[in-house]
């Protein structure tokens, strides 16, 4: 079917704008927040409706909810992209930097799925991609606060499958390695297998791949899109 709708946020700049493009070059109606006015530029390019917010707001996840709703009455497809949360030594992190990781990273998703679960019912199907990192299964101290709570999404995925893949939902998330979003070190190279940085572009069509029929029977996975980096089996 053409002109699904497809929420993003986080959808400005980075991975999700790259997934903003990919999704929209796949006649998706595109639905985007972010902090900045970097949604709305893009939204503008891509034909699609916008709004500012913050993925730690529930009044924000709500809002970009009720955009989706009121212009286009359906949502197929949900990408959670959160921002980066704060970093530090791991006991010297105070409560509200780890309440704001809580937040961000795994309230986010459960408050958006709390929204679109009944709409994605009543469709009879939908798909939810949640952007996490590779560090969920191998946790680094560089980034303590990301790695707990990115690690909860991944739980949170496989047990929203668990009780909503039977109704036509999948939940699944993607754990980025190291993506040219960021500015990485020209040494960080040397530690992929693929001996190079991974590209948005790459990693839209991974999450363009998940949100699609083509991965009909893909649910509660928590899939890697690193180059080889990570090491378990």
């Amino acid at each position: 079917m053409k002109n699904k709708v497809a929420l993003i946020t986080g959808g400005g700049r980075g991975m999700g704008a790259a997934t903003a493009r990919e999704l929209a070059n796949r006649d998706y109606k595109i639905v985007l927040m972010s902090p900045s006015e970097s949604c709305e530029i893009l939204a503008h390019e891509l034909g699609g409706v916008s709004v500012r917010g913050r993925t730690e707001k529930a009044k924000d996840i709500q809002a970009v909810f009720d955009l989706a709703m009121n212009t286009h009455g359906r949502i197929d497809a949900v990408v959670n992209h959160t921002g980066h949360p704060p970093k530090g030594d791991l006991l010297d992190i105070d409560d509200d930097k780890w309440s704001l990781g809580s937040d961000l990273m795994v309230l986010s998703v459960v408050r958006m799925a709390r929204l679109v679960t009944p709409v994605m019912q009543s469709q009879g199907k939908g798909s939810i991609v949640n952007i996490t990192t590779f560090a969920s299964f191998e946790p680094s101290l560089a980034f303590p606060v990301s790695c707990v709570f990115r690690a909860g999404v991944g739980a949170f995925t496989k047990l929203y499958s668990d009780r909503y893949a039977a109704t036509g939902i999948r939940m699944n998330a993607l754990l980025p390695g190291y993506i040219d979003s960021l500015n990485h070190k020209p040494e960080t190279a040397a530690t992929i297998p693929m001996k190079r940085i991974g590209t948005v572009k790459e990693f839209a069509k991974a999450a363009a791949f998940l949100v699609s029929d083509d991965a009909g029977y893909i649910t509660g996975q928590n899939i890697c899109v690193d180059g080889g980096l990570t090491r378990h089996v």
